[in-house]
């Protein structure tokens, strides 16, 4: 990335203490080659860090060239969509806790290379593809949000199978019968998506998901369909039925009947600092436990 960093949002897994004295090292780091750290309200505190500047995490997007997190793949999808919120394109640095995960791929001991890279302009800044998703409920729009892994339609606990009519740029595809729908971006394959039995589909293949969760029938299976598709669902359910649509699994709400949901690709993309020591199939490996290459 050419562009230069003056400024660095540092935000942490909240709760996690193991960060402080990281966050700690972290702020004297930055100020020492002349770079701004900006912590969030809460990291802040979790730090005990009284004199830097702090704002809500809301506003880190707004505010800097470049944003740390620490902790997991939670932690960076909840800073992702603030990203998108915000209409930034503000690169993230994510820095895992624990177990390498698929987003936060950097650990901590090359937390310091990868960010003396970052602000020398060497790093390489993977773009993810985001969903636009839009409900809408008795004709007008009810709520919008963007996302990075996925949108999750689920039936509630005591309910029975649900179906789910979908179509694809404005032609009928099918009704699914199945314990919910998962449309997924190709970074989400490796989210929920897998754990349904969909496929795991490159971040760099320009693709959306559809994956039924549990179907009732074998023909229900899963599609990966263009990006630049307009996907819209629609619960089939009574007034009695219980239908739940999730958001990263960040936030959610009940769905009524004949409400409409649309999925299209998001006009921004994500960038994510990639590790400079693994691949993608390096980190896939990893975490599914497969055996080397040739």
């Amino acid at each position: 990335m050419s562009e230069a960093i003056t400024r660095v949002g540092l935000a942490a897994k909240r709760g996690l203490t193991a960060a402080n004295p990281v966050l700690v090292e972290l702020k004297s780091w930055l100020e020492q080659r002349g770079v701004t750290p900006v912590f969030d309200e809460d990291t802040a505190r979790l730090a005990g860090i009284r004199t830097a500047r702090s704002i809500s995490r809301e506003a880190l997007p707004r505010e800097c060239d470049l944003v740390v997190v620490l902790g997991g793949d939670g932690t960076l999808i909840g800073m992702a969509d603030r990203i998108a919120a915000a209409e930034s394109d503000v690169p993230i640095l994510a820095v895992n806790f624990g177990s390498l995960g698929f987003l936060t791929e950097i650990t901590l001991a090359e937390l310091y290379e990868a960010l003396d890279d970052t602000l020398a302009g060497r790093a390489v800044i993977d773009t993810r593809a985001l969903l636009s998703t839009k409900t809408i409920r008795d004709g007008a729009s009810f709520a919008e949000h963007i996302v990075l892994n996925d949108m999750v339609i689920t039936r509630g606990s005591l309910s029975r199978i649900i179906e789910i009519s979908v179509s694809v740029n404005g032609a009928p595809v099918t009704t699914v019968r199945a314990d919910g729908l998962i449309i997924a971006s190709p970074t989400g394959s490796t989210a929920y998506n897998l754990a349904a039995g969909g496929p795991i589909v490159h971040p760099a293949v320009d693709a959306m998901l559809l994956t039924p969760i549990a179907p009732h029938t074998l023909s229900n299976r899963p599609i990966v369909i263009p990006a630049a598709s307009d996907v819209q669902v629609r619960p089939v359910m009574g007034e009695n039925d219980e239908v739940f649509v999730t958001f990263d699994g960040q936030i959610g709400f009940p769905l009524r009947p004949n409400d409409l949901l649309h999925v299209t690709r998001a006009p921004r993309p994500l960038r994510i600092v990639k590790s400079a020591k693994r691949t993608y199939f390096d980190v896939l490996r990893q975490k599914l436990k497969w055996g080397g290459g040739p």
